[in-house]
């Protein structure tokens, strides 16, 4: 067995989820959202460092991967909607990466979320370009999803954010480029924002690092007041 497992393992809607619960009275909720061929298994060492300080938090596999149903579409704000709901009331983060990351930055309105951690966030553009040849390793609605890419722009989504925004990105991402999330900080107009960039690494480097995960979380701490 996993040492330290989830409390909860369990479907909603067909989404797997991993549900993580401290002692006690949580202090928020955290949503993580993988990146594109990932699953939710890729976040349990965050999660469990999330719940260590505090922290309730929910990690599920998109449709088209891991154990969820269907295919990787249009949906997804409703996914995220469900998925959040599991999760005990109060403040609400969504932490995402790559694909993930995007998908926290175009729907943190909608699910009313008051925190967002973007790591290496992919582009609309980048995503559609991806779906378009094929590269992803997931099962994906093409037609479905590359219409709600269209009709969701990370850069208007910044722009307009009210939620407090955390910016995270590899210097040596080979995938996403830093000038990419480094262009989004500048239109970037909530008060509570803030962008880190860290020399070196990879495209999934910051979202396995300890202490960037410690950073991440004292910013989603302070975001909940």
């Amino acid at each position: 067995m996993t040492p330290d497992p989830p409390d909860e393992l369990g479907t909603c809607n067909g989404l797997a989820y991993a549900l993580y619960t401290p002692p006690g009275e949580a202090r928020g909720g955290i949503v993580v959202v993988h990146g594109a061929g990932s699953a939710k298994e890729s976040h349990y060492a965050f999660a469990r460092h999330a719940r260590r300080v505090g922290f309730a938090v929910v990690a599920f596999d998109l449709r088209g991967h891991g154990e969820s149903s269907g295919e990787l579409d249009g949906g997804v704000t409703e996914d995220l909607l469900a998925i959040a709901g599991r999760l005990p009331a109060g403040p609400l983060a969504l932490r995402g990466s790559s694909l993930g990351g995007y998908l926290a930055l175009t729907a943190a309105d909608a699910v009313g979320a008051s925190c967002v951690v973007a790591i290496c966030p992919a582009s609309a553009e980048g995503l559609r370009r991806g779906v378009r040849t094929g590269r992803f390793d997931a099962r994906i609605d093409a037609a479905g999803f590359d219409a709600w890419l269209a009709a969701h722009d990370e850069r208007a989504a910044v722009a307009s954010l009210s939620a407090a925004l955390l910016l995270m990105h590899a210097e040596g991402d080979e995938v996403v480029p830093v000038e990419q999330t480094q262009a989004l900080f500048e239109l970037a107009t909530t008060p509570t924002r803030r962008l880190i960039t860290v020399p070196g690494g990879h495209h999934r480097s910051v979202q396995h690092d300890e202490e960037m995960q410690e950073v991440s979380l004292r910013f989603v701490a302070r975001a909940f007041g």
